[in-house]
């Protein structure tokens, strides 16, 4: 029989030989300009983004890449027409890119057509700033009715040749250019440009290329499913197709295919059950573990809040780390990292040992954003797959406990014992980052008194993701007459005390700033005078400054950096108000973009809320960069440049809004009288209002696990507590999402749950709901069933075999779709 050692030691064996396959291309270098270009097509949306103008693209990219580019890169191919190497424009270079991804067909087409593979080589990216003006010479030389740039004025005479082109595909271009379109959106977050996670990508890649050869091998009939950053480089291999075909052939002994046709994401679709067995057969052939934070479905795309790129005259310029911000308030620079940790087994247990087992994880030293213990099942004990979800800063170390569970009847205290601790260094990896992914066994140290012939050994697989700037937490609390420090919007109609100020606080508790809506008197006539307001902060110094003023129609803002002004109600583009200055920022009534609600409907109104949106060269269709709730006024910003315009902006709105009477927006914009709010602002009569601010100066941090490209669907209905942020994936009955949780409804939770007429979600939770939990439920109620009042944290589960739904996989199938989520393995 297999020892536990010569097992591992046949898997590290296997990755060895994955890891001699030979790619024929720079990867590292190609995945950052498919990055470049990718995001490039998104600030041209035209290109793939409905309405009339890319429903036209679309009909007649077809025509135009086959009568132009194709042709002159055969050309080009056959005999240099130019000095230097093409530069191919934009709208043909997307068309490209997406016949590419479809490697067989791609040969074949270029074999029929012209005689051999049209590669990569000697062409370089409208992207990278090139000089392009060779290139345009040559091609308006052969293609003379034709515009290099598209134009869509100017295509409207196309020649009419090309509509009778005798070398063209048949292929359908239009589609698998809207298959493609999503990509860009599940790999287009900070990390994934990162070097040290490419090259780790680049190892999974031909891991994942290695366990299709041993399939094969085998005559096993697997649809395999790659994790997004496994997906980023097959994608970049085959753009390159002389190269793809040589290096796949080597490795694999033929070309492999790549299937983009399915989306279903469905539990028991083709994706859910090829992301399924492609985890198990990767964790049974490494013995290491295929999920990977970062590297995991986000879910689909926001809506976008416009077709029409935003086009500003305003020169973009950075502001400097030593700008008014840091002049006015210091604020607490902190690393944070997102952490995915499974316990897959445990060796050299006492022989009498009884008991079920299980593993508790916390920080040694807590910090604030990681400060309370995780409970873990051991896949090898239970059969069940948890994988704890958390972010906390990158230093310090994790603690883990392995406790033993008496089923006896014991008293209470002695039915838990702890057989044993150890810790993991997070500073080894992070601080500078030198891996992202680590499995390997940690030797225990004993409790006390405790002594055995062979330490007890935990196998720990953990994954990071690259440390970003956190969130900062700003809270502003009302010093005087408010006895209750969370209330931030005083019931209206309240007295409040006339010199109350607001003190604006981290997470930790430390002071910012204190600000203060005041009063300013300037004579106009001898017999009159103009009441104005104003906006000051007092600083841990004591020094007072002036914040924001209030002239004409509009706030001037930290000595008129910015500007906050409210738009007229005729306004067509959407948004109520605008902060410009350096940068433009526009407010939209709800939640929007990042923070589209996705997987419940809550039962919070979309008018509570207001998203602030920065539109720029960079982000010409819009960036959300901070959103107010106007009931509870809290906010959440996610670049640091904007935390102070912020603070101020979200103070003077709900001072706006209480004058007005308005517990949040009408659902009806022509409802809003923004003049009457104009005349509202110059009263003196009321007191400012406390907000709670939540600042990241990195993108939202709301969930970032991203386990799965698949099995997404929707949550089910919602206790009275609601739900957020939640992925379920329902099977064929039962409520799916949170159905059936109690009062305090779930958080941030990513689930797959029960087969049959189960509750799903979390279903069965108690009235603490169920916070952070990602799971593959039993059939039945799935979720996380029968938690208590205190419900479930941070864990992602794989349940039972038969009646459970399995693994609730799926993917992009090669490509679009997406990965799966996490394979049940339960015996």
């Amino acid at each position: 029989m297999e020892t536990q050692m010569e097992r591992e030691k046949e898997q590290e064996l296997e990755w060895l030989k994955a890891q001699k396959i030979e790619i024929t291309v720079d990867l590292l270098a190609a995945a950052k300009q498919q990055l470049q270009f990718l995001a490039a097509v998104d600030k041209n949306r035209w290109l793939y983004d409905g309405g009339f103008e890319s429903e036209y693209f679309l009909g007649f990219s077809h025509k135009l890449y086959n009568a132009c580019w194709l042709p002159l890169l055969a050309k080009h191919a056959e005999s240099p027409i130019s000095e230097g190497p093409l530069v191919v424009p934009l709208d043909c270079e997307w068309i490209w890119h997406c016949h590419r991804l479809n490697p067989l067909r791609y040969k074949s087409d270029c074999v029929e057509l012209y005689g051999k593979i049209l590669d990569y080589s000697d062409v370089v990216s409208s992207v990278k700033g090139a000089c392009k003006k060779q290139t345009e010479e040559i091609w308006n030389r052969f293609y003379p009715d034709e515009r290099y740039d598209f134009d869509l004025a100017f295509s409207e005479a196309v020649n009419e040749k090309i509509s009778t082109l005798e070398k063209c595909t048949n292929y359908d271009l239009v589609s698998a250019v809207k298959r493609q379109s999503p990509f860009f959106y599940q790999v287009s977050r900070p990390h994934m440009n990162n070097d040290i996670f490419l090259q780790e990508a680049i190892a999974r890649y031909k891991g994942f290329l290695h366990i299709i050869k041993r399939n094969w091998e085998k005559s096993i009939n697997c649809f395999s499913v790659p994790t997004y950053d496994i997906d980023l480089i097959w994608h970049t291999h085959q753009l390159h197709p002389v190269s793809y075909c040589k290096d796949v052939s080597q490795a694999l002994g033929r070309i492999l295919a790549h299937d983009d046709m399915d989306s279903d994401r469905s539990k028991g679709k083709k994706l859910d059950v090829g992301f399924s067995g492609t985890t198990r057969h990767w964790e049974e052939t490494f013995g290491r573990r295929y999920w990977k934070a970062g590297a995991m479905y986000r879910g689909s795309g926001p809506s976008p809040l416009t077709t029409i790129p935003f086009q500003s005259n305003i020169l973009s310029k950075e502001l400097e780390k030593s700008n008014q911000n840091k002049k006015i308030i210091e604020l607490s620079e902190v690393k944070i990292v997102e952490v995915l940790l499974e316990i897959v087994g445990v060796k050299n247990l006492p022989e009498r040992h009884k008991g079920k087992l299980f593993v508790m994880v916390n920080k040694k030293h807590p910090d604030v954003f990681f400060n309370d213990k995780r409970r873990l099942t051991i896949l090898s004990e239970s059969g069940e797959k948890y994988v704890a979800s958390f972010q906390c800063e990158p230093k310090g170390e994790l603690f883990f406990e392995l406790v033993s569970h008496s089923s006896s009847n014991l008293p209470l205290t002695k039915l838990c014992k702890t057989m044993g601790t150890a810790s993991f260094s997070l500073e080894d990896f992070l601080n500078p980052v030198s891996e992202l992914s680590v499995e390997r066994w940690v030797q225990l140290q004993p409790s006390s008194g405790e002594m055995c012939s062979k330490p007890i050994c935990l196998r720990i697989a953990v994954s990071f993701s690259v440390p970003i700037q956190a969130p900062y937490e700003l809270r502003m609390i009302r010093s005087r007459g408010q006895s209750k420090p969370y209330c931030f919007f005083p019931l209206s109609g309240r007295e409040q005390h006339a010199n109350s100020y607001t003190s604006v606080v981290e997470k930790t508790g430390a002071e910012i700033i204190n600000l203060q809506m005041r009063n300013s008197t300037k004579a106009k006539e001898k017999e009159r005078s103009t009441l104005n307001q104003q906006v000051t902060g007092v600083m841990k110094t004591g020094e007072t400054c002036i914040l924001a003023d209030f002239v004409g129609t509009r706030w001037c803002l930290m000595d008129s950096q910015w500007y906050l002004e409210l738009k007229m109600k005729s306004n067509e583009d959407g948004y109520l108000f605008e902060l410009t200055g350096c940068r433009t920022v526009k407010f939209f009534q709800g939640k929007k973009l990042d923070y589209e609600p996705k997987y419940c409907k809550k039962k919070r109104s979309e008018r509570d809320f207001m998203t602030a949106v920065e539109f720029s060269a960079e982000n010409p269709y819009g960036k959300a960069v901070a959103l107010l709730d106007l009931k509870s006024g809290s906010v959440k910003v996610k670049e640091s440049w904007l935390v102070l315009p912020a603070i101020i902006s979200a103070f003077i709105l709900s001072d706006i809004l209480k004058k007005e009477g308005y517990n949040g927006f009408t659902s009806n914009k022509e409802n809003l009288e923004v003049d009457g709010l104009v005349e509202k602002a110059k009263s003196l009569n009321e007191e400012p209002e406390q907000i709670s601010l939540t600042a990241s100066s990195e993108g939202n941090m709301e969930l970032n696990v991203d386990v799965a490209k698949g099995s997404i669907v929707k949550s089910g209905n919602c206790g009275d507590g609601g739900c957020e942020d939640i992925v379920s994936g329902n099977s064929s009955g039962g409520c799916g999402g949170c159905g059936g949780c109690g009062g305090g409804g779930c958080g941030d939770t990513m689930k797959s749950d029960g087969c049959g007429g189960g509750c799903g979600g979390c279903g069965g939770c108690g009235g603490g709901g169920c916070g952070g939990t990602m799971k593959s439920g039993n059939s039945g109620c799935g979720g996380c069933g029968g938690c208590g009042g205190g419900g479930c944290g941070d864990t992602m589960k794989s349940g039972n075999s038969g009646g459970g739904c399995g693994g609730c996989g799926g993917g992009c199938g090669g490509c679009g779709g997406g990965c799966g989520n996490m394979v049940r393995s339960r015996n």
